[in-house]
């Protein structure tokens, strides 16, 4: 494996992405790039009626994570890890979920264009969990933007997320089952997930999947 610099880490919503960003931003002193969900001032009223929101809140995604992402070209030169909480290409995932036909037809002229020049990155960490756990995650940090946030969308994402990592090969990927670990709140976890990220063997894809732990 070459050496890992850039490290982005993907999953469903609840999944833990921004938790274990951070807690692996700070273990390797790293430049931390965090998702701005929060500034898409469509995404609340997108949870609440997704066939007539959707397309605002696709369009504004699509162009800030450009925007944060083209920045990411320089940024080697002033830390020597960078670990994100999403990648670009997660996008598609939303776009071809939410979208109707004719609007799809206009985001896949302009996704191609925008994606071309951006830096790949070196792994990405993909946090697979079950529906329950994703749920339980969700209603315990109590987010007001995801107060109306069905069960049927979470499994709908998870099934996309699922089927488009089940096909990605543009840079190695690292698939763990999360399950039923914590490492968030059990450091015992989090470095048994650190050693996985930074084994010397690890291949191109590979599948992690923890001892259980009592949580």
């Amino acid at each position: 494996m070459s050496e890992i610099k850039y490290i982005s880490i993907e999953g469903v919503i609840g999944a833990g992405k921004t938790s274990l960003a951070q807690k692996l931003a700070k273990k390797l002193d790293a430049n931390l790039v965090l998702e701005e969900f929060e500034a898409n001032p469509f995404l609340e009223a997108f949870y609440d009626d997704r066939n007539r929101f959707a397309f605002q809140t696709q369009m504004f995604f699509l162009i800030n994570r450009y925007k944060q992402q083209q920045k990411l070209n320089q940024e080697e030169l002033f830390s020597n890890f960078i670990v994100s909480d999403y990648i670009f290409e997660k996008d598609q995932i939303f776009a071809y979920l939410n979208l109707s036909t004719e609007e799809l037809k206009l985001y896949e002229n302009i996704f191609p264009l925008l994606q071309r020049d951006l830096r790949k990155p070196d792994l990405i960490i993909f946090l697979q969990s079950s529906v329950d756990r994703l749920i339980s995650n969700i209603r315990k940090r109590s987010r007001r933007i995801e107060k109306n946030m069905s069960r049927s969308y979470i499994r709908e994402l998870s099934e996309a997320y699922n089927n488009f990592f089940f096909k990605y090969n543009e840079s190695p990927l690292l698939i763990v089952n999360t399950t039923e670990i914590d490492f968030v709140n059990r450091q015992e976890d989090f470095e048994e997930l650190c050693n996985q990220v930074f084994r010397e063997d690890r291949g191109f894809i590979e599948y992690f999947n923890p001892v259980t732990s009592k949580l």
